[in-house]
């Protein structure tokens, strides 16, 4: 049985996790993660042990909200395999990247063969 309230949050520093709501309410620390029951959720923020992805959700209506922040390609997969994310989102931000990378790096190319 899942209970969708309950959410672990851990103090600050590399690893963090923090759980923004309206109403809060700490229900057991095990080591360094605190569980706690949360309703009406504004945001989360997390940020990885080693530092390579610092992301920020923030709620925009009811359950959806918004992503901000660097991911890296473990965090990516993490998303996709918890359902957050689709693999169809992260194949097609994968591909606008790849796109925008092969667009800047053919001008520095062409603005070098200017000089």
């Amino acid at each position: 049985m899942h209970d969708y309230e309950v959410f672990p949050e851990r103090e600050e520093g590399p690893g963090a996790i923090y759980i923004e709501a309206a109403d809060k309410v700490t229900l057991k620390k095990i080591r360094e993660m605190t569980f706690v029951n949360a309703k009406e959720i504004l945001g989360i923020i997390y940020s990885s042990k080693s530092g390579n992805t610092q992301l920020k959700w923030r709620q925009t209506r009811k359950k959806s909200g918004k992503v901000h922040g660097e991911a890296s390609a473990n965090a990516l997969v993490n998303l996709v395999e918890s359902g957050v994310l689709t693999q169809e989102w992260v194949d097609n931000y994968l591909k606008l990247s790849q796109e925008k990378d092969n667009t800047s790096s053919s001008s520095s190319v062409s603005n070098k063969k200017a000089v």
